[in-house]
This record gives C-alpha cells, structure tokens and sequence, in this order.
C-alpha cells in the first residue's frame, strides 16, 4: 500500500512536466500542442547554433541585419556569388533577407503578425508561412531567406521571388554550391511554397562540414524532400562494356580493369585487300547543336 500511494504521489508531480512536454507556449494566448511525430504545426524541431560557430556571410549580401552562417555553408554562398556575379546582368543582384535567427528572435517574428489586425488570427496560420520558436531552419545557422535587388513590384519573402532573375539563377544553379530549396510547391509538410527560403547540406555527403548539415536534416530530406534536392548518394556513370578482341572474352563493365581503360569504337573497314580500291568513307551529318531554353 505504501509503495503504491508512493506511485501515485510520482504520477501527479510528473503530470504538469509531461504536459509541458507536450505543449507549446508559443505567443501570449497560443500554447500548441506538439504531434505524435514530434512536429508542432507541420514543422520539425531544431536546436539553436551558438554564435561562436557562425561567422559573417560576404560584405554587402544581407539587406538588413547582419547574415551570420556556418563557415562551411558561408564559403559555398562566397563561391555562389561570385559565380553569378559573372552572369551577364546578375551582379549584385542576390541577396540576403535573413540568415541565423535565435529562438527568441524567431519568437518575435512569428509572433509579431497573429492577433486583431494582423496577418493572421491564431498560430497555425502563421505557421503556415513562418516557423515557430525551436522549429525553424533559421536557428541553425544553415538557412537563408534569399531575396533580390532591384525588385520592382515583388517584395521580399514572396512567391513572385521565383520568376526574378535571382530566383531563377538559385533554381538552375545553387544546388551547384550545396543550396537546396527547403519547402518547394505543394510540400508534405503543409507549409506555403518558400521559393526564397534555401538550407545548406553540403554539394556531396563527403564535403567538409556536410555530415554535421545533413545530420540536422535528416528527418526533413527523408520524409519531405527538398526540390531541387540534392542526392545523399552521388551517382556514379556506367562504364560500357569493352569490345573483346578476337578469340578473347569481353571484360566485365564492373572489372577495375574496365574502369581503367577505355571502350575502344569499332573502326571502319577503309583499308583496301591488294588490287583493289579502298572505299571512300561515308560522309557524316554534322550534328544539330541546339540551343538552351530561355530562362
């Protein structure tokens, strides 16, 4: 008897704790309660990078408050830049709307546009377009909110972002530099496509400072993909099949000694027997070059 009120005395002070567990308190009158799978409103968990670990993204990126990023991620944007700096016309067009945001300063953005007045009326509509405090991509130091200057009638943080120039170039190229687009059109995780809105994992698993990136994504790049999306695995091409010489078996495709030499193409028969004349050589087609889709 005694070690069963014991028991039910340990149940009742756990309660409270367990509903804090379960429970968050997101805004002044907006306590959420977390899903079964450890989402809060759609969105997944992240812990808060320190600002030791981050350093500053390239002079003249960020429109407002400072962009603090990983060092590797921040090196692969410096390299982006620069490549799209040598587009006809891109120059300084690529910006930065937003970077690293703790979580209290996540907090005051999501909360600052739900209430009488505002944008939304309670936090699962402004969960739709904005991460809550502790689950957004922001706070580890991976993730830019892209945007574009000059941007005539398309302001930051919105779908139009995708037919600007930057917006375009970022879709053709930034999985080049280890970008991949976090929430694209029509997402299992029912947030608003976030054209601007791009984390960093790295241009392969092997990268430096990959494997700590993909660590942190992996749940999301596993169950919500990225698009475009980089692959865990880089694929490898086939090798063809070697052309056997006569009397002697081909070499498999998968052989090392495959992989370390090159097919060799049949050759035309333009030598003649003696007496006679040796055929001309068909004439080749010189082949169609098209050109690339306008963007």
């Amino acid at each position: 008897m005694k070690n069963q009120f014991a028991l039910a005395l340990a149940i009742i002070a756990l309660a409270p704790i367990t509903a804090q567990a379960t429970t968050q308190h997101l805004c002044p009158s907006e306590n959420v309660a977390v899903g079964a799978d450890g989402r809060l409103l759609g969105h997944l968990p992240y812990g808060q990078a320190t600002v030791s670990e981050l350093v500053p993204a390239p002079a003249s990126f960020a429109l407002g408050m400072p962009c603090l990023l990983r060092p590797e991620a921040a090196a692969d944007l410096g390299r982006m830049l620069a490549a799209a700096a040598l587009t006809p016309g891109m120059a300084g067009r690529i910006r930065a709307v937003s970077c690293y945001r703790t979580i209290e300063r996540q907090r005051a953005v999501f909360c600052s546009q739900i209430g009488p007045n505002k944008r939304c009326r309670n936090a699962a509509e402004r969960a739709r377009a904005v991460g809550p405090p502790g689950y957004s991509e922001h706070a580890t130091g991976y993730a830019i909110d892209f945007g574009t200057r000059p941007s005539p009638g398309c302001r930051d943080v919105d779908a139009c972002f995708a037919w600007t120039p930057a917006g375009k170039w970022l879709i053709a190229h930034a999985p080049d530099f280890g970008f991949e687009l976090s929430f694209p059109a029509g997402n299992a995780q029912g947030v608003t496509w976030e054209p601007w809105h791009w984390r960093w994992v790295g241009t392969s698993a092997s990268a430096a400072g990959a494997g700590p990136a993909r660590a942190i994504f992996a749940r999301a790049r596993r169950d919500f993909a990225a698009l475009p999306m980089i692959p865990e695995v880089t694929p490898v091409p086939a090798v063809p099949p070697l052309i056997a010489a006569p009397g002697r078996s081909g070499v498999n495709a998968g052989s090392p000694s495959a992989r370390q030499m090159p097919s060799v193409p049949p050759m035309s028969p333009l030598i003649a027997a003696p007496g006679t004349q040796a055929p001309a050589a068909a004439p080749t087609a010189t082949p169609r070059i098209e050109a690339p889709p306008l963007r």
